[in-house]
Protein backbone atom coordinates (compact mmCIF):
# COMPACT_ATOMS: atom_id res chain seq x y z
CA UNK A 1 0.00 0.00 0.00
CA UNK A 2 3.00 2.21 1.23
CA UNK A 3 4.43 1.69 -2.69
CA UNK A 4 0.82 2.70 -4.52
CA UNK A 5 0.52 6.00 -2.11
CA UNK A 6 3.96 6.82 -2.86
CA UNK A 7 3.87 6.11 -6.59
CA UNK A 8 0.56 8.15 -6.53
CA UNK A 9 1.70 11.01 -5.01
CA UNK A 10 5.37 11.01 -7.31
CA UNK A 11 3.01 11.18 -10.38
CA UNK A 12 1.14 14.56 -8.98
CA UNK A 13 3.73 16.02 -7.33
CA UNK A 14 5.95 19.19 -8.95
CA UNK A 15 9.42 18.32 -10.03
CA UNK A 16 12.00 19.33 -7.21
CA UNK A 17 15.54 20.02 -8.31
CA UNK A 18 18.22 19.67 -5.68
CA UNK A 19 19.80 22.43 -4.69
CA UNK A 20 23.51 20.86 -4.42
CA UNK A 21 25.24 17.50 -4.96
CA UNK A 22 25.04 17.05 -1.30
CA UNK A 23 21.52 16.94 -0.76
CA UNK A 24 19.83 13.48 0.00
CA UNK A 25 16.86 13.24 -2.43
CA UNK A 26 15.92 9.93 -1.08
CA UNK A 27 16.84 7.60 1.65
CA UNK A 28 16.62 4.17 -0.07
CA UNK A 29 15.27 1.39 2.27
CA UNK A 30 17.06 -1.22 4.31
CA UNK A 31 17.61 -4.57 2.30
CA UNK A 32 16.48 -7.58 4.56
CA UNK A 33 17.99 -9.73 1.99
CA UNK A 34 21.53 -8.61 2.32
CA UNK A 35 24.24 -10.84 3.69
CA UNK A 36 26.32 -10.68 6.10
CA UNK A 37 28.93 -10.97 3.63
CA UNK A 38 27.24 -7.90 1.67
CA UNK A 39 27.13 -5.92 4.71
CA UNK A 40 30.73 -6.79 5.25
CA UNK A 41 31.74 -5.05 1.35
CA UNK A 42 30.43 -2.30 2.12
CA UNK A 43 31.90 -0.81 5.17
CA UNK A 44 35.46 -2.54 3.09
CA UNK A 45 34.23 0.01 0.43
CA UNK A 46 34.34 3.40 2.53
CA UNK A 47 37.78 2.08 4.15
CA UNK A 48 39.25 1.40 0.62
CA UNK A 49 37.19 2.88 -2.23
CA UNK A 50 39.84 2.19 -5.13
CA UNK A 51 40.48 -1.54 -3.75
CA UNK A 52 39.83 -3.14 -6.81
CA UNK A 53 38.70 -6.73 -5.51
CA UNK A 54 36.17 -5.05 -2.98
CA UNK A 55 34.85 -2.99 -5.97
CA UNK A 56 33.84 -5.32 -8.32
CA UNK A 57 32.09 -7.66 -5.52
CA UNK A 58 30.28 -5.01 -3.84
CA UNK A 59 29.44 -3.48 -7.65
CA UNK A 60 28.09 -7.14 -8.71
CA UNK A 61 26.59 -7.47 -5.66
CA UNK A 62 24.09 -3.89 -6.12
CA UNK A 63 24.00 -5.12 -9.66
CA UNK A 64 22.18 -8.62 -8.69
CA UNK A 65 20.11 -7.08 -5.98
CA UNK A 66 18.82 -4.72 -9.10
CA UNK A 67 17.93 -7.50 -11.37
CA UNK A 68 16.28 -9.02 -7.99
CA UNK A 69 14.47 -6.86 -7.03
CA UNK A 70 13.54 -5.13 -10.69
CA UNK A 71 14.97 -1.79 -9.07
CA UNK A 72 17.52 0.25 -11.14
CA UNK A 73 18.56 2.39 -8.29
CA UNK A 74 20.28 -0.51 -7.31
CA UNK A 75 22.62 -0.34 -10.42
CA UNK A 76 22.96 3.22 -9.57
CA UNK A 77 24.75 2.10 -7.11
CA UNK A 78 26.69 -0.27 -8.55
CA UNK A 79 28.08 2.86 -10.50
CA UNK A 80 28.67 4.81 -7.82
CA UNK A 81 30.74 2.25 -6.18
CA UNK A 82 33.03 2.30 -9.17
CA UNK A 83 32.74 6.26 -9.20
CA UNK A 84 36.92 6.64 -8.19
CA UNK A 85 37.67 5.19 -11.40
CA UNK A 86 36.35 7.68 -12.87
CA UNK A 87 37.37 9.41 -15.39
CA UNK A 88 37.33 6.06 -17.26
CA UNK A 89 40.06 5.73 -19.35
CA UNK A 90 42.40 2.80 -21.52
CA UNK A 91 44.76 2.61 -17.97
CA UNK A 92 41.54 1.89 -15.82
CA UNK A 93 41.49 -1.82 -14.62
CA UNK A 94 39.99 -3.71 -17.26
CA UNK A 95 38.12 -5.40 -14.81
CA UNK A 96 36.66 -2.38 -13.86
CA UNK A 97 35.78 -1.21 -17.15
CA UNK A 98 33.91 -4.96 -18.33
CA UNK A 99 31.84 -4.22 -14.86
CA UNK A 100 31.26 -0.46 -15.67
CA UNK A 101 29.95 -1.75 -19.37
CA UNK A 102 27.72 -4.80 -17.49
CA UNK A 103 25.47 -2.15 -15.27
CA UNK A 104 25.69 0.40 -18.40
CA UNK A 105 23.74 -2.73 -20.08
CA UNK A 106 21.25 -3.22 -17.81
CA UNK A 107 20.46 0.69 -17.51
CA UNK A 108 20.24 0.40 -21.15
CA UNK A 109 23.06 2.91 -21.83
CA UNK A 110 24.16 0.77 -24.74
CA UNK A 111 26.48 3.27 -26.46
CA UNK A 112 28.34 4.06 -23.14
CA UNK A 113 28.66 0.16 -22.29
CA UNK A 114 29.77 -0.29 -26.37
CA UNK A 115 32.64 2.36 -25.81
CA UNK A 116 33.46 1.25 -22.72
CA UNK A 117 33.78 -2.40 -23.74
CA UNK A 118 36.16 -1.23 -27.00
CA UNK A 119 38.00 0.22 -24.89
CA UNK A 120 38.41 -2.53 -22.68
CA UNK A 121 39.16 -5.11 -25.50
CA UNK A 122 41.60 -2.76 -27.26
CA UNK A 123 43.80 -3.51 -24.73
CA UNK A 124 42.89 -6.61 -23.40
CA UNK A 125 41.47 -8.72 -26.61
CA UNK A 126 41.76 -12.19 -24.56
CA UNK A 127 39.05 -11.14 -22.29
CA UNK A 128 35.95 -13.74 -23.02
CA UNK A 129 33.32 -11.94 -20.96
CA UNK A 130 34.04 -8.50 -22.35
CA UNK A 131 33.40 -10.39 -26.21
CA UNK A 132 30.72 -11.88 -25.04
CA UNK A 133 29.01 -8.97 -23.35
CA UNK A 134 29.67 -7.15 -26.42
CA UNK A 135 28.20 -9.34 -28.70
CA UNK A 136 25.02 -9.39 -26.84
CA UNK A 137 24.78 -5.41 -26.47
CA UNK A 138 24.94 -5.42 -30.59
CA UNK A 139 22.26 -7.91 -31.10
CA UNK A 140 20.33 -6.31 -29.04
CA UNK A 141 21.01 -3.46 -31.19
CA UNK A 142 20.14 -5.44 -34.53
CA UNK A 143 23.80 -5.35 -35.86
CA UNK A 144 24.32 -8.97 -35.80
CA UNK A 145 27.08 -9.12 -38.27
CA UNK A 146 28.89 -7.06 -35.66
CA UNK A 147 27.62 -9.27 -32.94
CA UNK A 148 29.13 -12.21 -34.90
CA UNK A 149 32.83 -11.01 -35.29
CA UNK A 150 32.33 -10.28 -31.15
CA UNK A 151 31.23 -14.18 -30.75
CA UNK A 152 33.81 -15.28 -33.19
CA UNK A 153 36.29 -13.69 -31.10
CA UNK A 154 35.45 -15.89 -28.01
CA UNK A 155 36.80 -19.33 -30.72
CA UNK A 156 40.57 -18.48 -30.11
CA UNK A 157 39.88 -17.90 -26.66
CA UNK A 158 38.89 -21.71 -26.58
CA UNK A 159 35.85 -20.55 -25.06
CA UNK A 160 33.88 -22.51 -27.96
CA UNK A 161 30.71 -23.10 -25.21
CA UNK A 162 30.09 -19.71 -25.41
CA UNK A 163 31.14 -18.81 -28.87
CA UNK A 164 28.55 -21.56 -30.62
CA UNK A 165 25.16 -20.61 -29.21
CA UNK A 166 26.03 -16.73 -29.36
CA UNK A 167 26.81 -17.25 -33.18
CA UNK A 168 24.05 -19.72 -33.19
CA UNK A 169 21.17 -17.02 -31.55
CA UNK A 170 22.39 -14.76 -33.95
CA UNK A 171 21.75 -17.25 -37.11
CA UNK A 172 18.45 -18.18 -35.78
CA UNK A 173 17.28 -14.41 -35.53
CA UNK A 174 18.51 -14.31 -39.05
CA UNK A 175 16.28 -17.06 -39.71
CA UNK A 176 18.17 -20.26 -40.12
CA UNK A 177 16.29 -21.44 -37.16
CA UNK A 178 17.20 -25.39 -38.17
CA UNK A 179 20.77 -25.32 -37.97
CA UNK A 180 20.65 -22.64 -34.87
CA UNK A 181 18.31 -25.67 -32.89
CA UNK A 182 20.98 -28.45 -34.08
CA UNK A 183 23.96 -26.70 -32.08
CA UNK A 184 22.27 -26.20 -29.21
CA UNK A 185 20.98 -29.05 -29.00
CA UNK A 186 24.04 -30.82 -29.66
CA UNK A 187 25.56 -28.87 -26.90
CA UNK A 188 22.92 -29.82 -24.34
CA UNK A 189 23.55 -33.56 -25.23
CA UNK A 190 26.75 -33.02 -24.70
CA UNK A 191 27.28 -35.54 -21.83
CA UNK A 192 30.33 -33.37 -20.30
CA UNK A 193 27.27 -30.59 -19.79
CA UNK A 194 25.35 -32.64 -17.72
CA UNK A 195 27.18 -31.79 -14.46
CA UNK A 196 24.72 -29.86 -11.62
CA UNK A 197 26.76 -27.22 -11.51
CA UNK A 198 26.82 -26.31 -15.22
CA UNK A 199 23.32 -25.70 -15.11
CA UNK A 200 22.78 -22.39 -15.68
CA UNK A 201 24.42 -22.86 -18.24
CA UNK A 202 22.18 -25.59 -19.76
CA UNK A 203 19.20 -22.98 -18.35
CA UNK A 204 21.05 -20.61 -20.82
CA UNK A 205 20.51 -22.71 -23.50
CA UNK A 206 17.25 -23.63 -23.14
CA UNK A 207 15.97 -20.21 -23.43
CA UNK A 208 18.21 -19.54 -26.36
CA UNK A 209 16.23 -22.20 -28.12
CA UNK A 210 12.49 -21.38 -26.72
CA UNK A 211 12.96 -17.32 -28.26
CA UNK A 212 14.63 -19.15 -31.66
CA UNK A 213 11.41 -21.82 -31.61
CA UNK A 214 9.04 -18.30 -31.24
CA UNK A 215 10.59 -16.72 -34.09
CA UNK A 216 9.96 -19.95 -35.98
CA UNK A 217 6.44 -20.01 -34.85
CA UNK A 218 7.31 -23.82 -33.14
CA UNK A 219 5.03 -22.73 -30.31
CA UNK A 220 4.64 -26.03 -29.06
CA UNK A 221 8.67 -26.20 -28.71
CA UNK A 222 9.38 -23.36 -27.34
CA UNK A 223 6.83 -23.99 -24.41
CA UNK A 224 8.39 -27.59 -23.46
CA UNK A 225 11.83 -25.29 -23.40
CA UNK A 226 10.25 -22.69 -21.27
CA UNK A 227 9.04 -25.15 -18.77
CA UNK A 228 12.36 -27.06 -18.93
CA UNK A 229 14.50 -23.95 -17.96
CA UNK A 230 12.19 -22.69 -15.46
CA UNK A 231 11.99 -26.08 -14.14
CA UNK A 232 15.95 -25.38 -13.26
CA UNK A 233 15.39 -21.86 -11.55
CA UNK A 234 14.83 -19.46 -14.05
CA UNK A 235 16.14 -15.74 -14.49
CA UNK A 236 13.50 -12.93 -14.09
CA UNK A 237 14.34 -12.43 -17.19
CA UNK A 238 13.00 -15.85 -18.44
CA UNK A 239 10.00 -15.66 -16.20
CA UNK A 240 8.71 -12.13 -18.29
CA UNK A 241 9.68 -13.92 -22.03
CA UNK A 242 7.58 -16.90 -20.55
CA UNK A 243 4.67 -14.81 -19.72
CA UNK A 244 4.41 -13.18 -22.68
CA UNK A 245 4.44 -16.63 -24.73
CA UNK A 246 1.49 -17.21 -22.22
CA UNK A 247 -0.12 -14.14 -22.91
CA UNK A 248 0.26 -14.60 -26.36
CA UNK A 249 -1.37 -18.04 -26.76
CA UNK A 250 -4.03 -16.56 -24.35
CA UNK A 251 -3.26 -18.42 -21.66
CA UNK A 252 -3.35 -15.81 -18.89
CA UNK A 253 -4.27 -17.90 -15.73
CA UNK A 254 -0.31 -19.49 -15.93
CA UNK A 255 1.35 -16.13 -15.95
CA UNK A 256 -0.25 -15.25 -12.40
CA UNK A 257 1.54 -17.74 -10.43
CA UNK A 258 4.53 -17.60 -12.41
CA UNK A 259 5.40 -13.99 -11.22
CA UNK A 260 3.80 -14.08 -7.91
CA UNK A 261 6.83 -14.87 -6.06
CA UNK A 262 8.93 -12.40 -8.60
CA UNK A 263 9.59 -8.73 -6.51
CA UNK A 264 6.79 -6.10 -8.24
CA UNK A 265 9.21 -4.37 -10.78
CA UNK A 266 7.64 -2.53 -13.76
CA UNK A 267 7.68 -5.24 -16.74
CA UNK A 268 6.70 -7.59 -13.76
CA UNK A 269 3.66 -5.84 -12.63
CA UNK A 270 2.64 -4.81 -16.38
CA UNK A 271 2.58 -8.72 -17.32
CA UNK A 272 0.43 -9.15 -14.12
CA UNK A 273 -1.97 -6.49 -15.32
CA UNK A 274 -2.12 -8.08 -18.67
CA UNK A 275 -2.77 -11.70 -17.02
CA UNK A 276 -5.77 -10.02 -14.92
CA UNK A 277 -7.58 -8.01 -18.13
CA UNK A 278 -7.39 -11.01 -20.06
CA UNK A 279 -8.69 -13.11 -17.33
CA UNK A 280 -11.63 -10.33 -16.78
CA UNK A 281 -12.64 -10.25 -20.11
CA UNK A 282 -12.96 -13.83 -19.90
CA UNK A 283 -14.88 -13.43 -17.11
CA UNK A 284 -12.90 -15.57 -14.88
CA UNK A 285 -12.66 -12.83 -11.72
CA UNK A 286 -14.33 -12.32 -8.45
CA UNK A 287 -15.37 -8.69 -7.94
CA UNK A 288 -12.43 -8.44 -5.22
CA UNK A 289 -10.30 -9.72 -7.88
CA UNK A 290 -11.30 -7.25 -10.53
CA UNK A 291 -10.68 -4.47 -7.87
CA UNK A 292 -7.24 -5.51 -6.83
CA UNK A 293 -6.69 -5.82 -10.81
CA UNK A 294 -7.73 -1.96 -10.89
CA UNK A 295 -5.41 -1.37 -8.29
CA UNK A 296 -2.40 -2.26 -10.17
CA UNK A 297 -3.29 -0.82 -13.22
CA UNK A 298 -3.54 2.58 -11.44
CA UNK A 299 -0.56 1.54 -9.38
CA UNK A 300 1.56 0.98 -12.72
CA UNK A 301 0.49 3.61 -14.56
CA UNK A 302 1.59 6.02 -11.85
CA UNK A 303 4.83 4.45 -12.05
CA UNK A 304 5.20 5.24 -15.86
CA UNK A 305 3.88 8.68 -14.87
CA UNK A 306 6.59 9.78 -12.43
CA UNK A 307 9.08 7.76 -14.53
CA UNK A 308 8.40 10.21 -16.77
CA UNK A 309 9.42 13.13 -14.52
CA UNK A 310 12.93 12.29 -14.85
CA UNK A 311 15.40 13.38 -17.83
CA UNK A 312 15.83 10.27 -20.58
CA UNK A 313 14.29 7.72 -18.78
CA UNK A 314 11.29 7.75 -21.58
CA UNK A 315 12.84 5.74 -24.01
CA UNK A 316 14.38 3.46 -21.86
CA UNK A 317 11.56 2.20 -20.20
CA UNK A 318 9.29 2.69 -23.55
CA UNK A 319 8.97 -0.81 -24.27
CA UNK A 320 7.24 -1.53 -21.11
CA UNK A 321 5.39 1.93 -21.75
CA UNK A 322 4.23 0.89 -25.49
CA UNK A 323 2.94 -2.24 -24.44
CA UNK A 324 0.61 -0.86 -21.71
CA UNK A 325 -0.86 1.18 -23.79
CA UNK A 326 -1.36 -0.72 -26.14
CA UNK A 327 -2.79 -3.63 -23.94
CA UNK A 328 -4.32 -1.59 -21.33
CA UNK A 329 -4.76 1.69 -22.09
CA UNK A 330 -6.21 0.75 -25.62
CA UNK A 331 -4.16 4.11 -26.70
CA UNK A 332 -2.70 2.55 -30.19
CA UNK A 333 -1.60 6.03 -31.26
CA UNK A 334 0.54 6.38 -27.60
CA UNK A 335 1.83 3.01 -28.18
CA UNK A 336 2.83 3.61 -31.48
CA UNK A 337 4.35 6.37 -30.54
CA UNK A 338 6.59 4.72 -28.08
CA UNK A 339 7.01 2.08 -29.89
CA UNK A 340 9.33 3.96 -32.63
CA UNK A 341 10.84 5.69 -29.96
CA UNK A 342 11.72 2.23 -28.57
CA UNK A 343 13.00 1.08 -31.43
CA UNK A 344 15.54 3.45 -31.72
CA UNK A 345 17.33 2.35 -28.60
CA UNK A 346 16.65 -1.63 -28.82
CA UNK A 347 15.90 -4.10 -31.65
CA UNK A 348 14.98 -7.19 -30.10
CA UNK A 349 12.56 -9.69 -31.66
CA UNK A 350 10.33 -8.09 -29.43
CA UNK A 351 10.98 -4.67 -29.70
CA UNK A 352 9.84 -5.53 -33.44
CA UNK A 353 6.98 -7.24 -32.22
CA UNK A 354 5.45 -4.33 -30.73
CA UNK A 355 6.52 -1.85 -33.14
CA UNK A 356 4.25 -4.13 -35.50
CA UNK A 357 1.36 -4.61 -32.92
CA UNK A 358 0.95 -1.36 -33.24
CA UNK A 359 1.32 -0.28 -36.13
CA UNK A 360 -1.29 -2.52 -36.97
CA UNK A 361 -3.25 -1.50 -34.09
CA UNK A 362 -3.09 2.27 -35.21
CA UNK A 363 -3.33 1.50 -38.73
CA UNK A 364 -1.02 3.19 -39.51
CA UNK A 365 0.05 1.86 -42.77
CA UNK A 366 3.57 4.00 -43.22
CA UNK A 367 4.34 2.77 -39.79
CA UNK A 368 3.75 -0.63 -41.19
CA UNK A 369 6.14 -0.25 -43.69
CA UNK A 370 8.59 1.49 -41.28
CA UNK A 371 8.69 -2.40 -39.25
CA UNK A 372 8.74 -3.87 -42.66
CA UNK A 373 11.86 -1.93 -43.99
CA UNK A 374 13.33 -1.97 -40.37
CA UNK A 375 13.57 -5.77 -40.41
CA UNK A 376 15.19 -5.98 -43.50
CA UNK A 377 17.63 -3.85 -42.71
CA UNK A 378 18.65 -5.91 -39.57
CA UNK A 379 18.05 -8.71 -41.12
CA UNK A 380 15.55 -10.07 -38.68
CA UNK A 381 13.02 -12.91 -39.85
CA UNK A 382 10.15 -13.47 -37.31
CA UNK A 383 7.11 -15.51 -38.11
CA UNK A 384 4.83 -13.28 -35.23
CA UNK A 385 5.82 -10.06 -37.05
CA UNK A 386 4.95 -11.77 -40.45
CA UNK A 387 1.25 -12.64 -39.29
CA UNK A 388 0.66 -9.02 -37.41
CA UNK A 389 1.84 -7.79 -40.72
CA UNK A 390 0.01 -9.94 -43.23
CA UNK A 391 2.78 -11.20 -45.21
CA UNK A 392 7.00 -11.94 -45.12
CA UNK A 393 8.45 -8.96 -43.84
Amino acid sequence: MLAIVLATTAARATPRIPTSDSEIVETLPAVAGWSREERRLRRELVARPRDEGVALAAAQAYLDLARAQGDARYAGHALGVLQAWQPLSANTPKAILVMHATVAQYLHDFDGAERTLRMALAGHPDDAQGWLTLATILRVRGRYEESDTACRALVPLRQHLYAEPCLAENNGLRGDHEAAQRVLQNLLDSPFLQEKRLGPYRQWLLTTQAGIAELAGRDAQADAAYRRAIDMGASGYDLLAYSDFLLRRNRPAEVLPLLKPEARSDAVLLRIVMAQERLAAQHKQSPSQREAAQRDAEELAARFDAGGLRPGSTQSHAREQAIFALEVQGDASKALALARLNVQLQREPIDLLVFARAAAAARDEGARQEVKTLMQQIGLRDTRVDAVLGGAS
